[in-house]
């Protein structure tokens, strides 16, 4: 079970205590600042394996996140993007994790468009039980946790959100950076829609703040770039489902972290299901 802190009782299974909450808040917004300091400056730019972007930034939120989470819940294992070296055969045996991207949108960080998040999340039985994602250059961030609802915070003003009910005609999210033909394919399937364009996790929280309706991915993401906008999204209402089987998107199952396609859908009245499969 989770424990808050040394002096608050475990709560019970799948629930999340409003403290936790605001405490890993905290942490991203902690996260955020390092990040920012090193925004302001000139950015060095290295190049991990797989020629995906590695910035000062994304060593200095994990740091920041790793330490803070282990004071916070010491008893509960860290998966982050940066530290993504643990077996399958360790990692398949815990029954609850912290998942995390210190700097989700590295490319958009190095670009300055400012649309670039910490993600932070709780994983118990392969899927999401808290979520936050914080956007430090917007001073905006989105949380929720399972019985505790969703909500968007941007500076001391918290505000519950929820996904809407589908607009006609409806509005779908893109990614900035990873459009690709299968999507192309994929929305020329679907009905008549306005477009909007963001990177990182933002793209999850427009879904669950009611911004837009429908986000389908088919390009390549990892497990930590998703679960915490997961979360946030379920908590507002929606729901987030594999491509193209439209089963739930889950975490930690097997021993690569890449997720299949997928969809993150804001009203589940809306008949998108049944589109999708037909689209399929």
């Amino acid at each position: 079970m989770i424990r808050a802190s040394p002096a608050e009782p475990d709560p019970v299974s799948l629930a999340i205590s409003a403290s936790l909450l605001d405490a890993v808040i905290e942490l991203s917004r902690t996260a955020g600042e390092r990040i920012l300091d090193i925004y302001a400056r000139d950015i060095a730019v290295h190049h991990k394996d797989d020629d995906s972007p590695l910035t000062q930034a994304d060593l200095a939120a994990h740091q920041t996140i790793v330490a803070g989470l282990a004071r916070l819940t010491p008893g509960i294992p860290v998966l982050s993007e940066e530290g993504a070296d643990t077996p399958y055969a360790t990692r398949r045996t815990w029954p609850q994790y912290w998942l995390v991207d210190p700097l989700d949108g590295t490319k958009e960080f190095i670009k300055r468009n400012g649309e670039f998040t910490v993600n932070i999340a709780l994983i118990e039985n392969h899927a999401p039980l808290l979520g936050v994602v914080w956007a430090p250059a917007k001073g905006v961030g989105y949380a929720g946790a399972r019985g505790l609802g969703a909500l968007r915070i941007e500076g001391k003003v918290r505000a519950p959100i929820k996904a809407r009910a589908a607009a006609n005609p409806p509005v779908f999210v893109v990614s900035r950076s990873h459009k690709d033909a299968a999507l192309d394919t994929l929305l020329a399937k679907l009905p008549e829609h306005d477009a909007v364009s963001t990177g990182s996790s933002l793209k999850f929280c427009l879904v669950a703040e009611g911004s837009a309706d429908l986000y389908p991915r088919t390009g390549p993401t990892s497990e930590w770039d998703t679960a915490a906008g997961h979360c946030v999204v379920e908590c507002a209402g929606g729901e987030v489902l594999r491509l193209p089987d439209l089963a739930p998107l889950r975490y930690n199952e097997k021993d690569s972290l890449l997720n299949p396609g997928f969809v993150v859908i804001g009203d589940r009245r809306a008949g998108w299901r049944e589109r999708l499969l037909a689209a399929a």
